[in-house]
């Protein structure tokens, strides 16, 4: 296909050809222009699925000798091998980077969230940057799945050992690790997920932040306990394996129910906020089954986290995991956290804001440079998504309604992408080869991706206003801004609400590039900029007629959290939800996304998955039906003193880098250890407790 400098010269020799013309054949779909080619992308190395972990019991066991000494000495903590399941989680030195860690030293993050308090599973972060993935453990796991070649992957046991089908594929049992304990020492069974189940993900009246909800595993699914460590689903398809990869961090992490259960309304008199707030950041040593327990909080200064005595997984030597004793997490700003990261203060950063890359890899290429920088492929990228429920989700007014009709006009649709100059967008966060033009649908850094089948409407203002015009919308009072025509919203100017994350430099910046470039097309855009967890809430709520989100996991990994790629349930898509009703009002080419997206799930064929999302990419893109902005890279910056950093990790695939790089196998070389533990050879104390043991 010809590109736009061929056009050009075509109109140069052929004066006939009118500008019209010219603007018309420039704005035909086509496919996405090749990215730039960045030498510094990280090679990943792939490995075989069974090569990375297995559950097993070994000779003997082993632990930091100040906890043998202080505490199992004195009688505070039963042996190590009492600690541990019967069967622990082995993990395989063949997968180690630099192989068997030693103990000691800390990890020091910086992070820009803030904790709300620590019941998870009610709707409250931890703060993110790794704290809640350093406290939760997941039926399954996926973070390290980025080594796996697509024809292996399928989600690693975790809490859940093992699991087997049923002949009609209706009905899986699962079977829970036997015999490990939560960091206070109490059992993990399956009364805790079955806490979860039913008094979380299936009471409507708690709201978790970013778990499971009662559509994420099929409607009519259920979960029923066998004994104590087995648990048994029922689902309505077939083999629906596509859901082992939701039972994975964030969405099916168990919490303590002998903490939770007795504040949750159903069996106390709290009222739902209540049971919510009932574990604020002050409450320290809650019990988690993750590596590290939180036992030092200070308000806008830092959270601590010290090794959990009774954590279940080890290495093949038999050294109880975690090799480092401590994690801090400073609270200061997502930008801040580069900053530290560059400069050695901090010790692990994704670096996924573009502003900071020219500057961190000149610093990164220093000889006494603290910290290294690992590029991974183009798999950050942010889109505009559109508010399509138009049947009372959120309980529009006159103007949003308006807005949200015209959001389903196809041809408004086209004309706002085609005003998109993506090739500015990106050269506004950064120069050089880092940012791609993305004009929506799947990640290109997937490996569901296909650009042959990525339909693309390159930048072209005349059509995209002559676009504007076909859905109706002409500048009736000549103050630059189209109206609703005649009857609509008053005939005032068309004025669209869009929700941006305030706590992202790059978020702000390209809000304020689409606000720009939609002056241009005529459409008068105001930015309601919150930080993450109010911006989040009120796009739950649906009270939000645009919105700038970066590409969460079913755009970068598709595998992981399918169901959100399209409205098939009335709760499952971040942009096109159900009121009350639980009709969700769909578009004609929605049904066949849904239906793709169903099949996609209860497919096993990997051939007809990969046809399947060529499908979806295809119809997705043909129909703007989430408006790609830009993509880019992200690099992973980690201090120089680290070892086991698998090559090649990306900031975000299946998860976050600080689940992708399994930090609990993380370790320090001795002579490289470096003095910031706050509380050396403590270990948490009881639930509720002020500070470490």
């Amino acid at each position: 296909m010809r590109n736009l400098r061929s056009i050009g010269i075509a109109a140069g020799l052929a004066l006939s050809v009118s500008v019209w013309a010219l603007n018309a054949f420039a704005s035909e779909p086509t496919v996405p222009p090749v990215p730039a080619t960045f030498p510094a992308e990280g090679k990943i190395r792939y490995v075989a699925r069974d090569s990375i972990l297995e559950f097993k019991a070994l000779p003997a066991y082993h632990e930091p000798d100040w906890v043998t000494e202080k505490y199992v000495k004195t009688g505070k903590l039963p042996p190590v091998k009492d600690r541990l399941p019967k069967e622990p989680l082995v993990f395989k030195t063949a997968n180690m980077p630099d192989g068997t860690g030693v103990y000691g030293d800390t990890m020091r993050h910086v992070i820009g969230g803030r904790p709300e308090g620590w019941n998870y599973g009610a709707g409250q972060t931890q703060g993110w940057g790794g704290i809640d993935i350093g406290l939760s453990e997941c039926l399954t796991r996926t973070a390290p799945l980025f080594q796996v070649e697509a024809k292996d992957t399928e989600p690693l046991p975790n809490l859940a050992k093992s699991w087997d089908w049923s002949t009609d594929g209706h009905k899986l049992t699962m079977h829970l690790i036997e015999g490990a304990k939560w960091s206070d020492g109490v059992p993990f069974n399956a009364d805790d997920v079955m806490f979860y189940w039913d008094d979380e993900v299936m009471d409507p009246n708690v709201s978790p932040l970013n778990g499971a909800t009662q559509d994420t595993f099929g409607v009519g699914t259920t979960l029923k306990k066998i004994d104590d460590y087995t648990v048994e689903w029922t689902f309505k398809d077939a083999f629906p394996k596509q859901h082992l990869y939701a039972m994975a961090y964030g969405t099916f992490c168990p919490g303590p129910s002998h903490i939770l259960k007795p504040q949750h309304p159903k069996y106390s008199k709290n009222t739902y906020e209540q049971f919510k707030n009932a574990f604020p950041p002050e409450y320290m040593n809650m019990p988690v089954m993750g590596a590290w327990v939180p036992v030092e909080y200070r308000a806008d200064d830092i959270i601590v986290m010290r090794r959990n005595p009774y954590y279940w997984k080890v290495d093949e030597k038999g050294n109880q995991l975690p090799y480092l004793n401590e994690l801090h997490y400073k609270l200061s700003t997502w930008a801040d956290r580069d900053v530290q990261a560059v400069a050695g203060s901090g010790d692990f950063s994704n670096l996924e804001q573009p502003e900071n890359f020219v500057a961190s890899l000149k610093r990164a290429a220093e000889a006494n440079a603290p910290a290294r920088l690992a590029f991974g492929p183009r798999l950050i990228g942010y889109n505009l998504r559109l508010n399509f429920s138009a049947n009372g989700w959120g309980n529009p007014d006159e103007r949003g309604q308006a807005i949200r009709e015209l959001n389903r006009n196809e041809d408004f649709r086209k004309a706002v992408t085609m005003a998109l100059d993506r090739k500015a967008l990106g050269s506004s966060l950064v120069k050089g080869p880092f940012t791609a033009i993305y004009p929506g649908g799947l990640s290109s850094g997937t490996s569901f991706y296909d650009r042959k089948s990525t339909v693309y409407y390159p930048f072209d203002l005349e059509a995209a206003k002559a676009e504007l015009a076909k859905a109706g919308l002409k500048d009736t009072d000549g103050d630059g801004f189209v109206n609703f025509p005649s009857g609509t919203a008053g005939g005032k100017n068309v004025e669209i609400v869009m929700l941006v994350n305030n706590d992202y430099t790059t978020d702000k910046s390209l809000a304020e590039g689409v606000v720009a470039q939609m002056e241009k097309l005529g459409l008068r855009i105001v930015l309601n900029g919150l930080n993450g967890t109010q911006r989040d809430a009120t796009q739950y709520s649906g009270r939000f007629d645009w919105l700038i989100r970066r590409n969460e996991q079913e755009l970068t990994s598709v595998v992981q959290n399918t169901v959100q790629l399209a409205p098939v349930g009335p709760k499952t898509s971040w942009d096109h939800r159900a009121p009350e009703s639980g009709e969700v009002d769909l578009m004609p080419f929605e049904k066949d996304l849904v239906d793709i997206v169903n099949k996609f799930v209860s497919s096993k064929d990997n051939d007809q998955r990969a046809s399947l999302m060529r499908d979806f990419q295809k119809i997705s893109t043909e129909h703007v039906y989430n408006i790609g902005l830009t993509e880019y890279p992200g690099a992973l910056i980690v201090n120089k003193r680290f070892s086991n950093i698998p090559q090649g990790t990306p900031i975000f695939m299946f998860n976050w880098a600080e689940d992708s790089i399994i930090r609990e196998r993380v370790f320090v070389a001795a002579d490289k250890q470096a003095k910031y533990e706050l509380f050396p050879e403590e270990l948490p104390g009881k639930p509720g407790d002020k500070g470490p043991m």
